[in-house]
């Protein structure tokens, strides 16, 4: 997995991260959006963008949003 977007996300969803991906990777799910990664790219544009700083390249997630790694890889296997 390449980037994760985490909790902030929840209360915005403001899509800036959508319009910036090269490869359309970014989902949006129920109740936020998820990085593919499968898809992703690594190429940070999504992370730039983020109004609210939702947005971590994996190792860097901190770790009470750790859940949101797992919370992407499952959405991507029920999608």
């Amino acid at each position: 997995m390449a980037f994760v977007i985490t909790s902030p996300c929840m209360q915005e969803k403001a899509a800036d991260c959508v319009d910036v991906c090269p490869v359309d990777c970014i989902a949006k799910g129920e109740d936020q959006y998820y990085i593919d990664p499968d898809i992703c790219i690594d190429c940070g544009a999504c992370e730039a963008v983020c109004p609210v700083a939702a947005i971590y390249y994996e190792e860097d997630v901190p770790e009470v949003e750790e859940k949101f790694i797992q919370k992407a890889i499952d959405f991507f296997k029920n999608n």
